[in-house]
C-alpha cells in the first residue's frame, strides 16, 4: 500500500519525509526560471568544449573549433608593441648613453620603457621606489660601490655582482672571525666600534679606538683605505658616510666582520634585449643618485 505523503497544515505543502529536531522540510521545487537558466549554463558549457580549447589530452590539448589561444594573444600584442616602438627602440640602441640625455624624445621614451622594466624585473629587491632595504642597495641616494656614473650603472645591471660573468662587478667582504678568522671576537668587537666613529656615531663605552684604528689599519685598510672611504675599483664601501647597505649598528657591523659579506645581484645581459639594458640604467641613473 502507497504511503500518502504528508501535508504541512501551515503552508498546505507536501513534506520529503526529512525530519530534524522536530522541524520537517518542505517538498518544494526549485523555481523554473532558477531552473532554466541552470539548463543554459549546462549547454553553454557544452558549446565552450566545443570552440576553445579546454580538454587536456597525454601530450596536447583540444584546439577548439576557434583555434583560440591566450599565448597567441599575448604574441600578438607584443609583437604589435614591438612594431610601435620599433623606431625608438632603433634610435636608443644605437645612441650612446651619454648622448641619450640630450635627446628629449629619446629620454623621454628611455625613462618610460626603463620604469617599467624596472617595476617588472628589479623593483622586488630594491622596492617599486628603488629605495632598497636591509641587504639591497638605495639607488637614490650617490653613494654608489662601484661608481654610480651612467656607463657604470650599465655595467652593473648588465652583468651584475659576484655572478660567473668575467665582465661581472667583483669583490667580497671576507670573513675575519670564526674558528679560522684571523681577529678575535674581542678584537672584532674593537675594530667594530673604530668603524662606526668613522661615521660619527657613538660608541661602546672604554672602547679602546686607538687598537681598533690599529687593527683597522691591519685588516681592512688593504679595502677600505687606511681613512675607511672605500675603493670603488674594488666595491669596499665608505665607511665614513652614512649610507649602509646591511644597517650601522654594532651588533650588525661584527656580523659583517665576523661572517662577511657576498651578496648577489644577477646580471640581466641576455635576460633582457640590450634596448631594455640601456632604458634600465638611464632610469636608474635618473633617480637622483646618478654620477
Amino acid at each position: 500500500m502507497a504511503v500518502q505523503p504528508e501535508i504541512d497544515p501551515a503552508t498546505g505543502r507536501t513534506t520529503t519525509g526529512h525530519e530534524w529536531d522536530g522541524i520537517k522540510e518542505l517538498n518544494s521545487p526549485l523555481p523554473k526560471w532558477w531552473l532554466y537558466i541552470f539548463y543554459a549554463t549546462i549547454v553553454w558549457s557544452i558549446g565552450y568544449w566545443v570552440v576553445y580549447p579546454a580538454w587536456p589530452l597525454v601530450t596536447n590539448y583540444t584546439k577548439g573549433a576557434f583555434g583560440y589561444s591566450s599565448r597567441q594573444e599575448v604574441v600578438r600584442d607584443l609583437d604589435a608593441l614591438r612594431a610601435l616602438r620599433a623606431e625608438r627602440s632603433t634610435a636608443l640602441a644605437s645612441t650612446p648613453l651619454e648622448e641619450i640625455a640630450r635627446n628629449p624624445t629619446l629620454l623621454t621614451f628611455a625613462l618610460a620603457q626603463g620604469k617599467a622594466a624596472f617595476g617588472d624585473n628589479c623593483a622586488p629587491c630594491h622596492g617599486l621606489s628603488a629605495t632598497g632595504s636591509r641587504g639591497f642597495p638605495n639607488l637614490r641616494d650617490d653613494s654608489w660601490l662601484w661608481g654610480g656614473g651612467i656607463q657604470d650603472i650599465h655595467q652593473t645591471i648588465a652583468y651584475g655582482v659576484r655572478t660567473a660573468d668575467d665582465r661581472s662587478r667583483q669583490g667580497v667582504m671576507p670573513a675575519l672571525g670564526g674558528p679560522n678568522g684571523v681577529l678575535k671576537t674581542d678584537e672584532i668587537v674593537t675594530v667594530a666600534n673604530y668603524v662606526r666613529s668613522l661615521s660619527g656615531q657613538s660608541t661602546r663605552p672604554g672602547a679602546d679606538l686607538a687598537k681598533g684604528k690599529e687593527l683597522f689599519i691591519a685588516n681592512c685598510a688593504a679595502c677600505h683605505g687606511e681613512d675607511g672611504r672605500g675603493n670603488r675599483d674594488l666595491g669596499a664601501p665608505n665607511l665614513t658616510g652614512h649610507n649602509w647597505v646591511y644597517g650601522s649598528d654594532e651588533k650588525t657591523i661584527i656580523e659583517t666582520i665576523t661572517q662577511g659579506r657576498g651578496a648577489v645581484m644577477p646580471g640581466w645581459a641576455g635576460r633582457l634585449d640590450e634596448t631594455t639594458v640601456k632604458a634600465l640604467a638611464v632610469y636608474v641613473h635618473a633617480l637622483g643618485g646618478g654620477q
